[in-house]
């Protein structure tokens, strides 16, 4: 677990600031969110996207009322030291908040390395909170012309993969995630990951699209097994290259 600095540990206005988090979910213990590391996950309220395979449906509005406080939150970190290793904020799209940064600069205080699960929206706020970042798990969910088509909203793609440059330049640990859509042949995955391999994106995850309790219930199941999907990728252009699902 990282040691603070003076520079991690929070002003009285930060953690004041970290108030105005809005939560939509905790979950106290993950081995799954953060790489090698024991982790608490909190979900946070709103995102700009209506991405058709979205599980989380209910984190979409970002006036929802919060299911928890920080101040819960910040006690229970409190007791979990030596415990836990790590904290994640995930979403709905976290960056969007502007408590986000005060709530992690806390995080760091309390000795805990500081992950973000993000679809990119928004490539400025994610700039200002590359330097409190230990990782990031960074969705890109198609090459940046298609993007509409899943979210909804124009011109999406060119956010997320600035948002991609931005966390390589960094040099922040990174995981870029593309959920399969339902439709996809082979070919068009086989295409998405070359370019990433080419954008220099090391660790890789392709996940299989869950459409029960999708945003759009119309969105069919997947008509290819994944692993056949994700056959023609080459292993070999990332350091690491995962498949999770079916």
């Amino acid at each position: 677990m990282p040691c603070p600095s003076n520079l991690d540990r929070p002003t009285a206005a930060a953690s004041a600031s970290a108030e105005r988090l809005r939560i939509g979910g905790f979950v106290p213990l993950t081995t799954i969110d953060y790489p090698g590391e024991l982790a608490a996950v909190i979900f946070l309220q709103g995102c700009p996207w209506r991405c058709r395979y979205c599980q989380n449906g209910a984190l979409i509005d970002p006036s929802a009322t919060p299911v928890i406080d920080w101040s819960q939150i910040r006690e229970f970190l409190e007791r979990r030291r030596g415990l836990l290793d790590a904290v994640v904020f995930s979403g709905g799209e976290p960056t969007l908040q502007s408590a986000l940064p005060a709530a992690m600069s806390e995080v760091r205080g309390l000795g805990f390395k500081v992950g973000l699960h993000t679809a990119g929206p928004a490539p400025r706020r994610l700039a200002r909170l590359l330097p409190l970042l230990d990782w990031v798990a960074l969705d890109i969910k198609a090459l940046p012309e298609d993007y509409p088509t899943i979210t909804g909203i124009p011109r999406s793609g060119a956010a997320a993969w600035q948002s991609l440059s931005l966390v390589q330049a960094s040099g922040v640990p990174l995981e870029v995630r593309t959920t399969a859509m339902p439709h996809w042949t082979a070919s068009d995955l086989a295409t998405l990951a070359a370019l990433l391999a080419q954008q220099g994106v090391r660790r890789y995850a392709v996940q299989a699209c869950e459409t029960r309790n999708a945003l759009d219930p119309l969105i069919p199941p997947p008509a290819i097994p994944l692993a056949q999907l994700a056959a023609a990728i080459d292993p070999a252009s990332f350091e690491e290259f995962l498949l999770r699902g079916h």
